[in-house]
């Protein structure tokens, strides 16, 4: 196997990193950040470009995985964010700020009624299922192969299964992505197929009478951007209306790919919804929201209160000011203007490999984008490619990319912030178009 190309030399990136591994395990608090010999440290930001501890510039093509979609320090967010620090920045009170948040979601997103806020994604997902629990009253919970939906145990199963250990296509075993998470806990989720509507339809029917929730990504990030096709999305809906199951739409990041999110452009109305990254405006962030009948749950006037929604840092109002001020600042053509750099995206990368002759595909979604090299393209998880050649080849890619200025993803993905202009696009596909080159003589 070739090796993978080191990054740039960094001097005080490498001390600082000889200095974090004496006191985090690996170095940092996060695992996605992370690759090998040392991770690059930020020193500063501004707009779409990143600059390091060394004083290296670089095009920021990952954005805080997603959460920046305005890119950094944006004089608006930063402007209302200074204010609000001057007034209050943490109370045991609600703020206004909650408000107003909460009725901008509830504008955008026709399925949602009510909102609760949370920290993180994670927290987000992890409480719409409890509260789709609370409201059916049944345990099990179904999530498709392929999908991350967070570090919540029962839903990081079935996230990164290899042919090894991924089972029957029509019906996946449930395979846990991480040490740690109790045997049990495989035994309550339901992992389906997506977009096999035929074997999907045979799991649901098969557990209807135990499944409290469907949870499910319009667009499935981690499994290379792909779309819930139009009639298995409505079938889930059919189904989960049929048998009394909530259905859960993972929002968490495809909320960026439109002004009423990904559910807009698909017409289907999910019970709940799970959001975080963008709607924090660079700060954490997590949101359960839906329909009033199933959101009463979290009702604390109600008598016997089903579930008990605490959170010391939840609805901060730092937060909630920048994320307000974040989505005041995506009218729908700020996304037709992402929208048609994503598309000038794949054109520069594609044009790219094919000039390298390299055998590959760029998949893209609006503002998100991801690279394959080898196999062909497809909207099924088992089908796309993940042999240990494509891993390497990813990996390269990445180092390279730093090499040239370009800050991407370990995995090969790209994402857009509204800073960004053609120009950074075009920039992007010079630095590849060389990268490309050097992948073909080193892999063939």
């Amino acid at each position: 196997m070739s090796k993978v190309a080191a990054p740039p030399r960094s001097p005080r990136s490498e001390q600082l990193y000889r200095e974090a591994i004496e006191v985090m395990p690996g170095g940092s608090s996060r695992a996605t950040i992370f690759y090998a010999p040392y991770p690059l440290y930020a020193a500063s930001a501004q707009g779409c470009r990143v600059t390091d501890v060394d004083g290296v510039e670089r095009i920021d093509f990952v954005n805080n995985m997603s959460s920046l979609i305005h890119g950094h320090n944006h004089p608006v967010v930063n402007a209302a964010v200074k204010a609000q620090l001057d007034r209050l920045t943490a109370v045991a009170m609600p703020t206004e700020s909650e408000i107003a948040l909460a009725q901008e979601l509830c504008q955008r997103l026709a399925s949602v009624d009510r909102v609760v806020f949370t920290n993180s994604g994670t927290e987000a997902v992890m409480m719409a299922i409890r509260a789709a629990r609370a409201y059916s009253g049944r345990s099990a919970v179904a999530k498709a192969e392929g999908a991350y939906h967070g570090a919540y145990d029962f839903a990081e199963v079935s996230v990164n299964s290899s042919p090894e250990t991924w089972g029957r296509a029509e019906a996946p075993s449930a395979v846990s992505a991480t040490e740690g998470i109790p045997g049990y806990v495989n035994e309550d989720v339901i992992v389906i197929p997506y977009n096999d509507l035929e074997a999907t339809e045979a799991l649901i029917e098969a557990n209807r009478d135990r499944l409290a929730c469907i949870v499910i990504d319009p667009v499935v990030s981690r499994a290379g951007l792909i779309r819930g096709r139009p009639e298995y999305l409505a079938r889930l809906r059919e189904l989960c209306d049929a048998y009394g199951i909530v259905l859960i739409f993972d929002e968490v990041l495809s909320f960026r790919l439109g002004y009423n999110g990904a559910q807009g452009q698909s017409g289907i109305r999910p019970d709940l919804t799970a959001l975080g990254k963008i709607i924090g405006g660079g700060f954490p962030v997590g949101a359960v929201a839906g329909s009033a009948k199933v959101m009463s749950v979290f009702d604390v006037r109600m008598p016997h209160v089903k579930i008990h929604h605490g959170g010391t840092y939840n609805a901060n109002p730092i937060t909630m000011t920048a994320g307000l001020k974040t989505l005041e600042l995506l009218p729908p053509a700020a996304y037709a203007r992402l929208d048609a750099l994503g598309c000038r995206t794949k054109t520069v990368l594609t044009e790219a490999l094919a000039e390298a002759k390299l055998h590959g595909f760029v998949r893209a979604d609006g503002s998100l984008l991801s690279i394959f090299f080898g196999g062909q393209d497809s909207d099924r998880f088992r089908e796309l490619p993940r042999s240990d050649r494509q891993t390497a080849m990813q990996r390269y890619l990445h180092s390279a990319l730093l090499d040239e200025g370009i800050i991407s993803t370990p995995f090969s993905a790209f994402i857009l912030s509204t800073a960004m202009t053609e120009a950074d696009i075009d920039s992007l596909g010079e630095a590849a178009a060389r990268c490309f080159g050097a992948l073909k003589r080193q892999f063939g």
